[in-house]
């Protein structure tokens, strides 16, 4: 029997099952996926709040973990009590300490990569991402605002 899901179906299903994986592996180094993104953020240089919650905006439409906060604020207040990001006026910084963390943190998401992509191609990979992206243009995503890269 072929499986005619549409790709809605298995968008939603390989993202909830990337939550979960993140969560597993992640929860016990008492980070969230959405604080982890936020540190990747920020390992690229200084943000204000906002632009921090606008990289992370795709993210908080999704239904969240009941225990798990529901705005990029709340995930960065976590990180400041934490010392792995530094809040000064506007402007939030990733520490040293915070560099350490998500270097340890980035090998552990990398693991998770390999597994979840076990036995495709990069070939395939670049095609299924390259049309996700052209598919995500066509729905009105715009190419030109600054990437994420979540």
């Amino acid at each position: 029997m072929t499986d005619s899901r549409p790709l809605g179906y298995w968008l939603k299903l390989v993202d909830s099952l990337i939550s979960e994986q993140f969560a597993n592996s992640l929860e016990e180094h008492g980070v969230t996926r959405r604080q982890w993104q936020l540190l990747n953020v920020l390992s690229v240089g200084p943000a204000s709040g906002g632009e921090l919650t606008a990289a992370l905006a795709p993210f908080f439409g999704e239904a969240q973990a009941e225990d798990e906060p529901s705005s990029p604020s709340e995930h960065l207040s976590e990180l400041v009590e934490s010392g792995w990001v530094a809040e000064e006026g506007q402007t939030f910084t990733l520490t040293e300490r915070g560099a350490v963390s998500l270097d340890r943190l980035t090998e552990i998401v990398d693991e998770m990569r390999e597994e979840s992509s076990a036995g495709i191609t990069s070939e395939e990979y670049s095609t299924t991402v390259k049309s996700l992206k052209k598919m995500a243009a066509n729905l009105g995503w715009d190419p030109n605002r600054p990437p994420a890269d979540l």
